[in-house]
């Protein structure tokens, strides 16, 4: 499609569906705003890098709801974030790099994205303490293992790591699926920043597109959270599960006919 107020608005409605899904899942929601910008005329290539800039205003937004709560695990941040900052350096460096034009890369996102479905779906229900973690195993050494994949697959195929680290959050750190949500949420964030200035030094973000994909998400993720908040921890996980398995097959199919 042609740069236009038509393209513009569409983009801002992929905004708004990416703001939701950023708000209520903890993922950057760029699981949506990726293959929509690729299916509006954004090449795959500048695709992984302009859905980039959008994530830390959906994160402001879609963070306030769980203010309260003690929602976000403050040290689960403090060990992840780090890590997952030089992981997203190293990704958003090897991105332009990687031969395919970035079809490999799609391609690569929806295996991971169906490796995530599959673990939140079979997961099964771990007894937790009074504050939410599980006791009974170290959480420091598996939240920075955690945002060092996270962050390694933001910079590279510019999906924001949430989907690596709600998984892992669950399995590894035994969070609850709210508290792994609105964790997740501030680690996408601050994996965001330089992944997105990394691949603005490459050239790899289309500024139209991400300017008007960032209104959308600005407005999108409080309803997001506000959803999650008033969902049950079981359903909130079957459905986080479905939807990661839908886009999956979506991104998959959509390369695979591309290439």
């Amino acid at each position: 499609m042609e740069p236009g107020i038509l393209r513009d608005v569409l983009t801002v409605i992929a905004g708004v569906a990416t703001g939701v899904m950023s708000g209520a899942f903890g993922v950057g929601g760029t699981v949506i705003s990726t293959p929509a910008i690729r299916l509006l005329g954004c090449s795959a290539a500048l695709a992984v890098g302009t859905t980039l800039p959008s994530i830390l205003p959906g994160v402001v937004t879609g963070s306030w709801r769980y203010r309260s709560g003690d929602y976000i695990r403050w040290r689960v941040v403090t060990f992840t974030a780090p890590a997952g900052i030089i992981g997203a350096v190293t990704g958003a460096w090897v991105s332009p790099r990687v031969p395919g034009e970035g079809h490999l890369l799609m391609i690569l996102t929806a295996l991971i994205l169906m490796w995530s479905a599959v673990n939140m779906m079979r997961s099964s229900e771990q007894r937790q303490t009074a504050d939410g973690l599980n006791t009974t195993r170290p959480t420091d050494l598996p939240a920075i293992f955690t945002g060092a994949g996270a962050g390694v697959l933001s910079g590279l195929l510019g999906v924001g790591g949430g989907i690596v680290m709600v998984p892992l959050f669950r399995r590894w750190l035994g969070l609850p699926i709210k508290n792994a949500f609105a964790t997740s949420l501030i680690c996408v964030g601050c994996f965001a920043i330089p992944g997105t200035i990394v691949h603005s030094l490459e050239g790899g973000i289309d500024w139209r597109f991400a300017s008007w994909l960032t209104v959308g998400v600005v407005v999108g993720a409080p309803f997001g959270s506000n959803v999650t908040m008033k969902m049950s921890d079981k359903k909130l996980q079957r459905v986080f599960g479905l939807f990661l398995a839908l886009i999956a097959v979506v991104y998959g199919v959509g390369e695979f006919l591309a290439l």
